[in-house]
């Protein structure tokens, strides 16, 4: 007998992960697998278990923070000075598909878990390593949180407005971006595994993740020269295509190449805006970028953004208000995609947000409730399936 996979549907349902991951981005890759059907082992420390555990709001050892992203996770408490729950973790290990770790580099070898040894014992095991600079380089052994890899790899300095301060991205895409990397890491790994019989080792970098996501700004710094610099909500490349203020708010509007700008100033009732030769081609527009913002809003402030939104809409220009978190979880197009779950543990619940991949358009399941884990809440049958293993 062997450790059972997992009863979840999805494509990853064959996969058993054991995760030594907390706080944010392994936990987050994690999720990304169990969401997609895999068995994920957690492995917590006994007593307090993952730190993000106490993270506001909710319920302390079981917040909220912790549990919208350990939600569809299996726990259990192991003490890995102790030779019996070292035991414990080596079978697991020798079971699982997946191994992920997000500890410092030189943690898991102090622990005696090191990626080569690890892998040399299970040679067909896909073991996968998070951390802030990487296991290579003179960085590898520094510590690192989101915001230190926002700051180092330059998406803070293009961030925020032009006559602000450099500006964190308003949520941890540092750690986030690094967890999704990191799945889709692990995903290659495994489909290779399925052709060789052979793991990999799957090395992600905070800080490399931040830079892969700074688009054209890296490529147009080396073509150009220039140093990118913050630019707001606009684009830096293409105009109008930006915030604009209405008498009662604000709106987004998207514009590219002459056709949809002309659509767009004509459905507001500006047409000689496509005449002007400021503002006649794509370049010129860019260059007149402050004069001609400066003139849509003018205009803009005659009327609401219901009034501009209906015209621009309806002209099939993209655009949109600019919701605050409340307005867009009432979305029926968010909640006709199933996107929001509830999430239970014990008494406590609330509404968390699904992993945003739909496989062969599968519908998801009306009231379906999803459930994080008390520490070491699955301790005592892992073993029992472990011993079953065993016998």
């Amino acid at each position: 007998m062997t450790l059972s996979r997992s009863s979840r549907p999805g494509p990853l349902s064959d996969l058993i992960v054991v995760d030594l991951t907390r706080y944010l981005s392994g936990p987050y890759c994690s999720l990304l697998l169990a969401d997609l059907g895999a068995r994920v082992i957690k492995i917590e420390s006994p007593g307090n278990g993952d730190d993000s555990r106490y993270v506001p709001p909710g319920e302390p050892g079981n917040s909220a923070y912790f549990m919208s992203i350990n939600r569809g996770k299996e726990s259990i408490a192991l003490d890995l000075k102790q030779p019996a729950d070292r035991a414990v973790l080596d079978q697991l290990i020798a079971e699982a598909d997946v191994l992920v770790e997000n500890f410092r580099p030189g943690v898991m070898e102090k622990l005696g878990y090191a990626a080569d040894t690890v892998m040399q014992r299970h040679p067909s095991l896909v073991y996968a390593s998070i951390s802030g600079f990487g296991q290579t380089g003179p960085w590898r052994d520094l510590p690192a949180y989101d915001l230190v890899v926002q700051a180092l790899s330059g998406m803070m300095s293009i961030n925020g407005q032009a006559d602000g301060p450099p500006t964190r991205v308003g949520t941890s895409i540092g750690d986030l971006c690094a967890g999704l990397y990191a799945a889709l890491g692990i995903v290659s790994a495994v489909n290779e595994r399925r052709r060789t019989g052979k793991g990999r080792r799957v090395d992600v970098a905070m800080l490399d993740c931040q830079v892969a996501l700074l688009e054209s700004h890296y490529m147009r710094h080396h073509v150009t020269g220039e140093e990118p610099g913050r630019v707001g909500s606009r684009h830096p490349l293409i105009t109008p295509f930006d915030t604009f203020a209405c008498a009662d708010g604000y709106v987004v509007i998207c514009t590219v190449g002459d056709a949809m700008y002309r659509s767009l100033v004509n459905a507001i009732g500006r047409p000689e805006l496509a005449e002007d030769p400021q503002y006649a081609t794509p370049l010129a527009r860019l260059q007149n970028e402050p004069a001609l913002k400066a003139e849509l809003e003018r205009h803009f402030y005659t009327a609401g953004r219901d009034h501009w939104l209906k015209l621009i809409g309806e002209a099939g220009i993209p655009c949109s208000p600019i919701n605050s978190v409340a307005e867009m979880s009432d979305s029926p197009q968010l909640r006709a995609r199933g996107l929001f779950v509830d999430c239970e543990s014990g008494d406590f619940s609330f509404k968390a947000v699904r992993t945003p991949v739909l496989v062969a358009a599968d519908a998801p399941v009306a009231g379906a409730v999803e459930h994080a884990p008390r520490l070491d809440q699955h301790g005592a049958h892992i073993r029992a399936e472990l011993a079953d293993t065993a016998g």
